[in-house]
């Protein structure tokens, strides 16, 4: 063990004690200890206990401390606070510039408990009204995160698709050969490990890695690893122009995929590829598992949603609950992007945490909707509301305002630590509940950060088929929540998808565009999607017409 890891297990120690308001004096010791051994010339594993105990500021407490890390890599009193300390808190404590006494305070009163959490908190405003926050240390918290999270091994696909644009574009003019993305940043998968991108080159030249640019870390047959000045891994893949198709073809499928589609020949598109094989083409999204070549065989490949078949937006916050813009804000910026309507779904009266609407503040909105309808039209805006399901599965209002709402999204946010059958049944009671339109987020999962409570998902589903409930996908790219995998079975099932930005401010409404990515590789077509609904099906749908 080097002094600087050492260092770093006082250091440690001293946070976990602060976090917990510790003795300050011991605190204080802890850090001038990290601070003593981290900048020690000699190596502590080459000193006696009686040396260890003569270094300046190391007195018989730390010494002995010190002695149980050489000696077996352990520090019990560190295990101990460790011990009560959740890990996702512990984790926390790695991004810099957010000390123990904040940490303390987004836990204790907020109950954050990972940095994704607080990474959705900071998305959902919350820290706004937290005291000692507000809105320049949130935006600052969210930089932090970010920088945080490039340094893992593992990253959301919202985070890498602009990185990885542009470096295929940067190649291509460096290069001037063909260029593409593969690998399952093309599959558009949710969670990445890196940039992979396929070279129409054979052989790429020394300067293109110039340690700034882009860090040469291995080279071996047929590929290239690097990182971007991002620190972001990069595969790239080489070819010669000839072998193109077949080479992106092989790169972007899973093994699981390639197996079941079997060996392919040399060809320079990938259209060659389908076309000897007598299948139309496959879309990269749906190229995981062998269910896209069944579907090709029989004639069955779906038209795939895009972007442009999204007509209105639904599920939107505004600064009536935790929104950072006004109705009149979103309702503005919605229509000038293209949409026809937006469904304005605040939080219900039990989301304390999020400003959450009482009934007189609920009926405020839905006359200032009246008025911006008459003021705005044609573009339509919807009165929603994004109704907590409580405990035992019943929604935050009573019947009478309940029934007063174009659409209901009835959505998890409090108790999560549930078991399979305690969390399904939440789930279907409120699918039962007459005025629930459509189920939210149906796992509370956050990617990277939160898994999400169990939940029989074909039961779920089952019960939206039966009450003609439509299960949003929650298109924040932290949450992408249904998972595509059950889009399939939802749609055997009749059941219809909700791509929905959950947007809490205006810049939060393009998150449509990851939604369509993951429904993409469910097989979604517009026809399956209700924000593919012009106001007047809409209207008729949600009447259940």
């Amino acid at each position: 063990m080097t002094n600087k890891e050492i260092a770093r297990k006082f250091n440690r120690l001293g946070e976990l004690m602060e976090l917990h308001e510790e003795n300050t004096f011991k605190i204080r010791s802890y850090k001038n200890a990290y601070l003593a051994l981290r900048k020690l010339p000699d190596p502590l594993t080459e000193m006696s206990d009686a040396e260890i105990g003569g270094l300046k500021g190391i007195g018989k407490a730390i010494s002995g401390k010190i002695r149980e890390l050489l000696d077996n890599g352990e520090m019990a009193k560190l295990n101990e606070f460790k011990e009560k300390t959740p890990e996702g808190v512990q984790e926390l404590m790695n991004i810099k510039g957010l000390g123990a006494k904040k940490i303390r305070q987004l836990w204790q009163e907020m109950d954050i408990t990972s940095v994704g959490e607080l990474f959705y908190a900071c998305n959902e405003n919350r820290l706004i009204a937290l005291k000692g926050f507000g809105l320049k240390t949130q935006e600052d918290v969210l930089q932090k995160i970010e920088y945080y999270r490039q340094s893992r091994d593992k990253f959301l696909y919202a985070s890498l698709e602009a990185e990885a644009e542009q470096l295929v574009n940067d190649l291509h003019t460096k290069l001037n050969v063909q260029t593409a993305l593969t690998g399952a940043i093309r599959r558009k998968s949710p969670i990445l490990r890196g940039i992979e991108i396929l070279v129409a080159q054979e052989t790429l030249p020394d300067t293109l890695f110039d340690g700034e640019w882009l860090n040469l870390t291995e080279k071996t047959l047929g590929y290239y690893r690097a990182k971007t000045a991002k620190q972001t891994p990069v595969r790239l893949y080489i070819t010669s122009p000839e072998n193109w198709g077949t080479r992106l073809f092989n790169t972007t499928g899973t093994k699981d995929f390639n197996a079941a589609f079997g060996a392919v020949e040399k060809a320079a598109t990938e259209a060659v590829i389908f076309e000897k094989a007598s299948l139309p083409p496959i879309p990269p999204e749906m190229r995981e598992d062998e269910y896209s070549i069944e579907l090709a065989k029989a004639g069955k490949l779906p038209t795939l949603i895009t972007k442009e078949d999204i007509k209105g937006v639904i599920h939107s916050h505004t600064t009536y609950s935790d929104g950072i813009n006004t109705l009149r804000e979103m309702a503005e910026y919605a229509r000038d992007a293209g949409y026809t309507y937006i469904a304005i779904s605040d939080h219900s009266k039990s989301a304390f945490y999020a400003n959450g609407l009482k009934e007189d503040r609920v009926l405020a909105q839905m006359e200032e909707i009246d008025a911006l309808n008459k003021e705005l039209a044609p573009f339509r805006i919807f009165k929603s509301i994004e109704s907590d399901i409580l405990n035992d599965g019943s929604l935050d209002y009573d019947d009478d305002m309940l029934s007063q709402f174009d659409l209901v999204i009835a959505s998890v946010h409090s108790n999560l630590k549930m078991d399979e059958n305690k969390a399904t049944q939440r789930l279907l009671t409120a699918i039962a509940n007459p005025f629930t339109t459509i189920l939210g987020h149906p796992t509370g999962r956050l990617l990277l950060s939160r898994k999400g409570y169990p939940i029989d998902h074909k039961q779920v589903i089952e019960a939206c088929a039966e009450h003609h409930v439509a299960i949003e996908l929650n298109a924040n790219p932290l949450r992408l929540d249904m998972d595509w995998t059950w889009i399939p079975y939802a749609l055997e099932r009749g059941v219809k998808i909700a791509i929905n930005p959950d947007a809490h401010s205006t810049k939060g409404i393009h998150d449509i565009h990851f939604g369509v990515c993951a429904a993409r590789k469910g097989g979604l077509s517009p026809n399956e999607c209700i924000n593919c609904l012009d106001v007047e099906d809409l209207i008729k749908w949600v009447g259940k017409s």
